[in-house]
């Protein structure tokens, strides 16, 4: 996108007063939607952006600006603006770019900007069609496709060499909603939204995408008959999956070193203490060929990792990014991302998942004689310096002499992330992923959360139902 030349230019001004670390982050994106309403086209849209950013470092602090100019006035103007943040003398001047080899692990064979866009609004038009037929109560349906490809460059200078990387990221999500209106003015939603960095041939052939359909149209129906949740302190039992959006939401923003590093986390002190019951492992992997939390390389240039969070309970790892492993005197492992070009990296979450346990989920059920089954989340709030939450499930049901019975409404599980890893009590062997985008600090990010089927031996579960019985 820029030449070796201009960018040795900018990153030599950016490092004029005294900074020891300088970027250059540059992205082409061509994205699309395809979007239907009850069967109706309701928008369909393609942009191209394109843009860069400049950060530099100097110790602990860090200063980022960006623009859509990529010319080299415009380049070399921003950047001079940025070095004049800091006061001091030039410490490092880079000499020569040397282009790093960038591993892929992530392929993809059949492009979705190529797709054409009738093949896409009639592949939405079928989704809508089998989720209608499942009741006449569902009185709106929308269905999207949203594709990305996006083109990566990136060059850094932590010494007299400095370093350039190409990348390319390429993902699409289906996401499909169904509303069901009942006989006394009861309104229920049910939301899928399965993702993955492949193409048009995952959606097509390996996505069951008719049999999710069916399914948003039969949970929506389902929960309209549904009885108010009953409120009390209860085992639960978390299905696979989705249902790891609570460790994402309330255990792992706690791990990253963009709260551990600044003690704004419940766990900033944790490495070596147990945190979690000691049946419980749990990791961030990035390297996840094809999976929708996974890349190539992150935005600082590392290659992603398999970060281990959790072993048998005791905490072992943060997820650290470059500024915020200055704070913390550890290295980067490969997390360090962020939404486009306006935003600076930090350290974030790809696929974070509790590990796989040894009991069967059938087992669980039948060991739990009185309590709740959570089999899909819905919204929530966390407060990651506590870790405590509040998150709402959109399908539960009551378990009763370890069989899953009718199903309730109106569930909310109250606690906080400390609270949960501790009192998990059984681990399934059956770990699942599911697909969500994750808002923090350097914006919006693909994220798969997932663990096993687990239960939660006790946990305050929020309803208007009276008491469990």
């Amino acid at each position: 996108m820029i030449s070796k030349s201009i960018a040795l230019d900018v990153l030599n001004a950016s490092l004029s007063s005294g900074g020891d670390y300088a970027e250059i982050y540059l992205e082409e994106t061509l994205s699309s939607t395809f979007s239907l309403e009850n069967g109706k086209v309701e928008s369909v849209g393609t942009t191209l952006s394109y843009g860069a950013g400049i950060r530099i470092l100097k110790g602990f602090a860090s200063v980022y600006g960006y623009t859509s100019d990529l010319s080299r006035k415009s380049l070399l103007d921003l950047a001079n603006k940025l070095s004049s943040s800091f006061q001091g003398e030039r410490i490092i001047k880079v000499d020569s770019i040397k282009k790093e080899k960038v591993k892929i692990i992530n392929k993809v064979i059949d492009h979705l900007d190529q797709v054409k866009p009738e093949e896409k609004i009639a592949y939405l038009k079928q989704c809508y069609e089998i989720t209608k037929s499942v009741s006449p109560k569902l009185v709106r349906i929308a269905d999207s496709f949203s594709s990305y490809r996006k083109k990566i460059e990136l060059f850094i200078a932590e010494a007299s060499e400095a370093k350039q990387f190409e990348n390319f990221e390429e993902r699409g999500r289906l996401t499909m909603m169904a509303l069901a209106s009942g006989e006394n003015g009861s309104i229920e939603t049910s939301f899928s939204g399965p993702g993955r960095y492949d193409g048009w041939h995952y959606f097509t052939d390996i996505l069951d995408y008719k049999k999710k359909a069916k399914e948003i149209g039969e949970k929506a129906i389902m929960m309209l008959n549904a009885k108010e949740c009953p409120s009390g302190r209860y085992p639960v039992v978390i299905t696979n999956g989705w249902g790891g959006v609570i460790f994402h939401e309330a255990c792992g923003h706690s791990l990253e070193a963009a709260a551990t590093a600044k003690h704004l986390s419940v766990f900033s002190d944790s490495i070596g203490e147990q945190i979690a019951s000691n049946i419980v492992s749990a990791y961030d992997d990035g390297t996840l060929p094809n999976e929708w939390g996974s890349n190539n390389i992150d935005s600082e240039g590392h290659v992603t990792q398999n970060n281990q969070l959790i072993k048998d309970g005791i905490c072992v790892g943060f997820l650290v990014d470059k500024a915020n492993g200055r704070r913390l005197n550890m290295e980067p492992n490969g997390c360090s991302r962020r939404q486009n070009y306006r935003y600076a990296p930090t350290s974030r979450m790809s696929n974070t998942y509790i590990a796989k346990g040894k009991d069967n989920p059938e087992d669980i059920i039948k060991d739990t004689k009185l309590g709740i089954y959570v089999a899909d989340f819905g919204g929530g709030s966390v407060e990651p310096s506590t870790g405590e939450f509040n998150f709402s499930a959109s399908e539960a049901y009551i378990i009763r002499d370890g069989k899953i019975c009718e199903p309730v409404k109106g569930c909310t599980l109250i606690g906080s992330g400390k609270e949960v890893l501790m009192n998990i009590d059984r681990v399934g062997n059956d770990v699942a992923l599911g697909q969500g985008m994750c808002g923090s600090l350097s914006g919006l990010v693909p994220v798969n959360v997932g663990q096993p089927t687990i239960r939660i031996k006790e946990i305050t579960v929020g309803g208007r139902g009276g008491k469990l019985e």
